[in-house]
């Protein structure tokens, strides 16, 4: 090996540079959630070795259909369906333990069992109590007719948590429970003195999180060391599922109606410890149509005539709080900007199906401010105040396509919304969803 100089003249070997080979495919939600993530995880997931949530909680929800079994997971990775493949809930994600726990209940009395022997947990991921989940609501409350819409799951607060660093880790659980003891005490301290309406069993709370820690305990694991381990084996192929999505990010979303983390594809460096070099394809899931859940802007929303007719059809309500989606036309200025943050490889398009029956369709492609083109996506909510939206309009296919697989035996008019999707974005379409089983996809290349 050749020899270099250092910095008093002595000899330093010259090392070869290592790459890791391995790539991780990410999916992303390019709209505010709700666009069917579950099902381009699962299905990528059948051939996948890791699957990975990198940020969020129990606030995602995520449906996998199977059959006449219909699965929600709202913390485990919809990858866990499959049996070869080990999940990973990373560093980025905040757990509340008992809804974690009766999630894998759930699942597996629907016949998956033994989901806690293909399941990691990072020790560094942050805990979410039932105290976040409380001051969560009371916030909410306080904000009267101003509320976010959160799902009051604790999410933010755990966040909050962390970046007060008061949070405790599930690190902090399985290891000294006696030092555990005392920081918990002092959080439930610190939240009664900010809630002051809040109660907290105290001493209850700790010998139920002592049980807790001997259940969670034989699956924690330091998940940096254990991803980036994958990685060096350029034969292992590795999946991270995304929760929530671009436009609910914290930083780039429609702040402050915006959920508690980065959902974006840094989020995946950063709540997994990979480096970026080992960032592969990154897909991006589009609905058809817009929905939204909560207050906050929506440019292309439907009048309510045509609201109440797709959210019948496309069963739009939420997975996680059972609330009815707000729906509207497809927004590309929004895809583009999502695109223009996540670098998409390609994306699915999905419940193309539920727009079978209108005789048109428009498509949201220009945000106008005062008769002008707007150039960019308005970063705070009063800039959406008298925002107009340019559309160009398509006729429907009014046929029932739910049971098209090929891509040329869809009707002409819905080949053309996919390639006017496409051309619009700038991103290719590689699957079209056209209902909600996990077989009903059409894949274009």
């Amino acid at each position: 090996m050749a020899a270099s100089s250092g910095v008093n003249g002595e000899s330093l070997p010259k090392c070869a540079r290592i790459e890791s080979l391995n790539k991780v495919t990410v999916v992303i939600g390019a709209q505010w959630g709700d666009e069917g993530k579950g099902k381009l995880v699962d299905m990528l997931a059948q051939t996948a070795d890791v699957v990975c949530r990198c940020q969020g909680g129990n606030n995602a929800g995520h449906t996998v259909v199977v059959g006449d079994k219909k699965y929600d997971f709202h913390l485990l990775p919809s990858g866990i369906l499959q049996p070869n493949c080990t999940s990973v809930i990373g560093n980025g994600v905040v757990i509340n333990l008992p809804n974690f726990f009766d999630e894998i209940r759930k699942t597996e009395e629907k016949g998956l069992v033994g989901c806690m022997d293909r399941l990691v947990v990072s020790s560094q991921a942050h805990l979410v109590f039932d105290f976040h989940q409380k001051a969560d609501g009371l916030h909410e409350e306080s904000r009267g007719n101003k509320s976010l819409g959160t799902t009051k799951k604790g999410i933010g607060p755990a966040y909050s948590s962390k970046a007060t660093r008061n949070g405790l880790r599930v690190g902090d659980l399985v290891g000294d429970f006696g030092v555990f003891t005392d920081r918990f005490r002092n959080l439930a301290q610190y939240y009664m003195q900010r809630y002051p309406t809040l109660d907290i069993e105290v001493e209850t709370e700790i010998e139920r999180y002592q049980e807790l820690r001997n259940k969670i305990k034989p699956v924690v694991v330091d998940t940096v060391t254990f991803m980036n381990k994958a990685l060096q084996n350029p034969s292992k192929r590795i999946l991270v599922e995304g929760a929530n999505a671009t436009m609910l990010d914290i930083d780039f979303g429609t702040y402050p109606m915006v959920t508690s983390s980065n959902c974006t594809v840094g989020g995946v460096c950063t709540g997994l410890g990979i480096p970026p070099r080992n960032i592969g394809d990154v897909y991006g899931v589009v609905k058809a149509y817009t929905t939204r859940i909560g207050s906050g802007s929506f440019p292309t929303e439907f009048d309510e005539a045509l609201d109440n007719e797709i959210r019948t059809k496309g069963a739009e309500f939420g997975v996680t709080t059972g609330r009815p989606r707000r729906c509207g036309w497809l927004d590309v200025v929004m895809l583009r900007y999502a695109h223009m943050i996540n670098g998409f490889s390609a994306v699915i398009l999905t419940k193309l199906d539920v727009l079978d029956e209108l005789p048109e369709i428009k498509i949201g492609i220009a945000y106008l401010k005062d008769g002008k083109t707007l150039g960019y996506i308005p970063s705070c909510q009063n800039e959406f105040v008298d925002l107009k939206v340019e559309y160009i309009t398509m006729p429907g296919w009014q046929t029932n396509i739910s049971g098209v697989r090929n891509f040329a035996d869809l009707p002409v008019n819905a080949q053309s919304y996919v390639r006017k999707v496409e051309e619009l974005i700038g991103v290719p379409v590689k699957w079209i969803g056209v209902g909600q089983s996990r077989d009903s996809v059409i894949q274009l290349f």
